[in-house]
């Protein structure tokens, strides 16, 4: 059974050397953004997730939650370590200090998040769920809203939930027939069923502010018709105090294939008291501040079981004892060597280490420039890191997911048969990961985000704009001998990925249904290639370093064979993914629906 272990060194890697968040914090003013709590943030945090989260991980799969009488109860020990981890005062973190919260920016807490997530990934989703329905809120609310909800919801004594999906909808919100009657007061009667409601319903917190899409009487067909409103489980009381029970009820809970300590809930509404949260018939626009935010949570979360799963497997690779090395015994003490002398277990860790350090260093990046969409004081600079960040967030989401599923895949597979039995705990791994790709907006709804909304839909602006920042890396760190072949290698896949957009965009200009068939592959092509610019960054930190003679130099040659091995092995996948692109509508299309199966 693995042990988890924060990836300090490889994160502090990132955050001071890759991206130098202290420089680019204070440059904004943030002078109390230094190294010194950035650190305390790391040490601290890893201390957390090491030993109050990590044992209660498997504890929670194995456990599971109870449903008794309309109410979840959580497995042992994760309502103790809620409460510690808002005592301690990791919920405030970065929430505005005008309601309780410490006001650090979000990129800054991404590796403290990483590191929660790898320690118990079901547990880190109550807490997450409730930050981001405070920042909608706090984004949208009236005062008397936000004085009323968010200093409890920031303290960590409330949670908070996003219900959007009906049984017959799914995705297709502007199908959805939750209902909100005006009361006359100011205040509306939600009626209607919600499910797969995380966290809808448990025992962390006496209260859980509900945040549900419906739709006014006279409100117009589709999506235009869609509002958000605020529905507490308990009603509040002026003087802040808990009241009467709201008409919330929780009538069963999902059993799922992995996150079993997550409750996933069927939510009724009967008349349930809310209250409108921006403006009439705009609750989508509402919502999507909580659904970008989450978007962007589950690709981290993709990239946090990756980053579990591949210390799972090197750890079991060098202790397993099974075969010789074909060049001769490595181990000649022991009656065989440790697997990880053959090629091919070697190819499966490079690729977990490659997808898992250059996923983070995209994550961290893609967080830095959110706060600089908020903190830079020059306009223009931020609308850059703003469009930046939009186009970023369907990549995270999907790329990091769907490589979270091979990274967990492949620790199955090293640990062979083991693997697949609960002993390891890696199967779970792989369970756990698998929601990934599918909530918060799939990954094929992401591909369609990135091809239809941010690229087309852009006039390829967008495109333009991420291949510009590639091509200013490529000019840095092309003249470096070692880095000169990656940087080459690099620049002809943009201009690859930009001829690609070219080719898409006048397909789709005679059938729209192209970006539809095409919209999957494009999306990992840019994955790839994102990643590929993250990992001539980092490949050129690490040569910078190992040419002053930096005394950690085993692990700057490490960094520099990992890149090495993205560019030989991993980012040629561009080629077969910009043909699958290329092979458009008509293949996918043509056969009947009746056709696809014969009795």
């Amino acid at each position: 059974m693995y042990a988890y272990r924060a990836p300090l060194r490889d994160i502090r890697f990132v955050v001071h050397e890759v991206l130098d968040l202290e420089q680019h914090y204070q440059s904004f003013g943030r002078e109390e953004l230094n190294k010194d709590l950035l650190e305390g943030i790391l040490e601290e945090g890893a201390r957390f997730a090491e030993t109050v989260l990590a044992p209660t991980n498997r504890t929670g799969d194995e456990h599971g939650l109870r449903f008794e009488d309309g109410q979840v109860l959580t497995p042992p020990g994760f309502k103790e370590a809620y409460d510690r981890y808002c005592q301690d005062g990791w919920i405030t973190m970065c929430a505005d200090p005008q309601y309780g919260g410490q006001g650090l920016p979000g990129g800054f807490a991404l590796a403290f998040s990483e590191m929660l997530i790898s320690g118990n990934m079901a547990w880190k989703m109550y807490s997450g769920l409730t930050e981001s329905a405070a920042l909608t809120i706090q984004a949208h609310g009236t005062d008397e809203l936000k004085n009323r909800y968010l200093p409890k919801m920031v303290s960590g004594e409330w949670a908070g939930t996003m219900c959007l999906t009906e049984a017959h909808s799914g995705s297709d919100l502007g199908i959805l027939r939750t209902k909100a009657e005006p009361l006359g007061d100011g205040s509306y009667a939600i009626t209607g069923t919600k499910i797969f409601i995380t966290a809808g319903e448990h025992d962390l917190t006496d209260n859980i502010i509900h945040l549900v899409l419906a739709r006014l009487p006279d409100a117009p067909p589709g999506t235009k018709g869609i509002s958000l409103f605020v529905v507490p489980k308990v009603l509040v009381n002026e003087d802040g105090s808990l009241g009467a029970a709201n008409g919330v009820k929780c009538g069963s809970i999902e059993h799922k294939m992995g996150i079993h300590a997550s409750p996933t809930c069927v939510m009724h509404f009967n008349e349930s008291k809310g209250w409108l949260l921006g403006r009439e018939n705009a609750g989508l626009s509402c919502m999507f501040t909580m659904m970008n935010h989450a978007r962007l949570g589950v690709g981290l979360q993709g990239h946090g079981l990756s980053e579990l799963a591949w210390q799972a497997s090197i750890a079991y690779a060098n202790d397993r004892l099974q075969g010789r090395s074909l060049t001769g015994p490595k181990a000649p003490g022991k009656p065989a060597d440790p697997i990880i002398v053959h090629p091919d277990v070697r190819r499966m860790l490079l690729t977990q280490k490659a997808l898992v350090e250059g996923g983070r260093v995209l994550c961290f990046l893609t967080g830095r420039e959110i706060d600089s969409s908020h903190m830079n004081p020059d306009e223009e600079a931020r609308k850059r890191s703003s469009d930046l960040v939009a186009f970023l967030t369907p990549i995270v989401k999907a790329f990091l997911t769907d490589a979270s599923m091979e990274v967990t895949s492949l620790a199955v597979q090293i640990h062979g048969g083991h693997g697949f039995i609960r002993e390891t705990g890696v199967e779970q791994l792989m369970r756990d990961a698998r929601i990934t790709p599918i909530y918060e907006g799939t990954n094929g709804i992401q591909a369609l985000d990135l091809l239809g909304r941010k690229v087309f839909g852009t006039g390829g602006k967008s495109v333009q704009m991420m291949a510009g920042r590639i091509k200013d890396s490529i000019d840095k760190f092309g003249a470096v001998p070692e880095l000169t072949p990656l940087a080459a290698e690099l620049g002809k896949r943009v201009e690859q990925w930009g001829k690609l957009t070219m080719e898409l965009g006048a397909a789709a200009m005679k059938n729209h249904e192209e970006v539809g068939a095409a919209a999957a592959d494009y999306l990992a092509v840019a994955g790839y290639v994102c990643l590929g610019w993250c990992w001539l960054v980092s490949a050129g930190v690490a040569a910078k370093k190992l040419a002053a003679g930096d005394a950690e130099a085993d692990f700057y040659k490490a960094k520099l064979a990992t890149a090495k091995f993205y560019f030989d092995r991993i980012l040629p996948r561009v080629d077969a993914h910009a043909a699958a692109a290329r092979a458009g509508a008509t293949g996918l299309m043509e056969l009947p629906a009746e056709h696809f199966a014969f009795a």
